[in-house]
């Protein structure tokens, strides 16, 4: 954000703001805080402000802020390859995939080796079919899919394509998995938990997320949420 932008220009021009985002936040809590500071900081009426991409509430880091007619830049930023770190429990899975929800099977987990780690990741690499969690804001008859599943409602929810560029193991230490995965937009990394742990014949969910890069944007040049307030007053 440009600190030098007067009052009168901002509005027209709009700006790309990098926020890393709290635990608990959900991305439309950033951008309706963002929106409500920038409101009253150049008192305006109003103004469009959008994020180019849902970060869940149980994650942290990185999220583009588009403001005024930056907003038409959103779309190519969804388009840009994400980056995250990813810590995955084995040995049980949840509902929503995360911590969101409460174990609901527990399986053995002591035949994983770190070898036998290193060779399923290797299988995840490229195109897949990934299913989405049924916790997820993913649209199914006009309703988020979130709204079925708090109701104990099943539904299908359609695969989707999304590449694995990388998955580099971070640290194995039974039954944590810490991964650095760089993927595809529209990738659930709570999806992949669900499936690596299938795939090492157990159970994972994810129990830590941080998106660290979308593109070249990286989240050391973010801003927390505090850090946008005080800087703006000060403008």
């Amino acid at each position: 954000m440009d600190e030098n932008k007067t009052n009168d220009s901002y509005p027209e021009a709009g700006e790309v703001i990098l926020i890393d985002k709290d635990l608990n936040w959900t991305s439309f809590n950033v951008v309706k805080k963002v929106k409500v500071v920038l409101l009253n900081k150049y008192g305006l009426r109003k103004l469009k402000v959008g994020h180019a991409g849902t970060l869940d509430p149980l994650a942290s880091g990185l999220v583009i802020l588009c403001t005024g007619r930056q907003t038409k830049k959103i779309e190519l930023f969804q388009n840009l390859e994400k980056e995250y770190l990813a810590e995955i429990t084995l040995g049980a899975t949840t509902p929503s995939f995360d911590l969101e929800t409460d174990i609901d099977q527990t399986f053995s987990f002591e035949h994983i080796s770190e070898e036998n780690v290193r060779k399923v990741l290797k299988g995840f690499l490229g195109m897949q079919e990934q299913e989405p969690p049924i916790y997820s804001a993913k649209f199914i008859n006009g309703k988020r899919a979130y709204t079925y599943a708090r109701k104990g409602e099943k539904v299908e929810l359609k695969t989707n394509k999304v590449y694995f560029f990388s998955i580099e193991l971070l640290k194995f230490e039974t039954p944590v998995v810490k991964l650095k995965i760089i993927c595809s937009k529209g990738t659930y990394i709570r999806s992949f938990a669900r499936d690596f742990g299938i795939a090492l014949n157990s159970g994972g969910h994810l129990t830590g997320l941080r998106r660290t890069r979308i593109g070249d944007y990286k989240v050391e040049d973010a801003m927390t949420i505090p850090g946008f307030e005080e800087m703006t007053r000060k403008l």
